[in-house]
């Protein structure tokens, strides 16, 4: 199995032999302040997650709901960088925090460069990145990069995605399939259709063998409790992010950690 896939499989495999799904939380980096995205972290490793999302703040995120959007920009009205968001990495990862994959957009790699920001978020310690509007089309433009510095490039399938072209995108995933339970952006307000969500997974194992993991709208133990026997992973931003709402420093980190605890018992 090439590097940059191997990281990511082992998690799914860890999680797998232990019968259960794996756990992805979502968060915004710098949201309010660097210091509480590390407490958090920490929080959140010790409240068994699986893997962590960390999402670099941007002002145009077209896949972000109302939630994830205000963090964003709570973050960048802080200060929030792209630098600072490795920098983050880096520390978590020589705390020995839960792995960390970046939440970003084409713009911002774009505008880092696509081989430096592979290059940096390598050195950093994150095992990829998740750039949820690169057309299947241009997926070339930037995973020989990501490949290069042994990161994984792990690609959406939405529900409006024709089979034959959501089989194309398996194929060029890396490490998982990130299944999007429902159209729309991200958020915590509508309950996720579980039948459709359980025949879509289907869909995607019948063509591809790698983890699929669903994000977009799961936000109670219930709706982990019913995906844990159906994806190979949850992941859970909005309601998250909701969880720790005006907090800051131990405090948010309390609150995340109550909150995944839950999550992780429905598991």
């Amino acid at each position: 199995m090439i590097a940059h896939t191997s990281r990511l499989a082992a998690l799914f495999e860890k999680a797998r032999a232990e019968k259960r799904a794996a756990l992805i939380p979502y968060i915004m980096a710098s949201d309010p302040d660097d210091e509480t995205t590390a407490l958090v972290i920490d929080a959140l490793t010790d409240a068994g997650a699986d893997l962590i999302e960390l999402g670099i703040p941007y002002s145009d995120p077209l896949a972000d709901g109302p939630t994830i959007a205000a963090a964003g920009q709570r973050a960048l009205e802080g200060g929030a960088t792209i630098e600072r968001a490795l920098q983050i990495v880096r520390a978590a990862h020589e705390r020995n925090a839960a792995p960390i994959l970046f939440f970003t957009y084409v713009n911002p790699v774009s505008q880092y460069g696509a081989a430096a920001f592979a290059k940096a978020a390598r050195t950093a310690g994150a095992l990829g990145a998740i750039v949820p509007d690169i057309p299947l089309e241009e997926v070339d433009a930037f995973a020989p990069a990501f490949h290069a510095a042994e990161l994984a490039l792990p690609l959406l399938v939405a529900p409006t995605t024709p089979p034959e072209r959501a089989a194309r995108i398996s194929e060029r995933s890396d490490g998982f399939v990130y299944l999007v339970s429902r159209l729309g952006v991200t958020g915590a307000r509508r309950e996720p259709d579980i039948h459709w969500i359980a025949d879509a997974v289907a869909r995607l194992r019948a063509r591809s063998g790698k983890p699929i993991a669903v994000g977009f709208g799961i936000s109670t133990p219930a709706h982990v409790r019913s995906l844990a026997g159906i994806a190979d992973g949850v992941i859970v931003g909005s309601a998250l992010i909701d969880a720790m709402a005006g907090k800051r420093g131990a405090a948010a980190a309390s609150a995340a950690k109550a909150y995944l605890i839950s999550l992780r018992a429905a598991l």
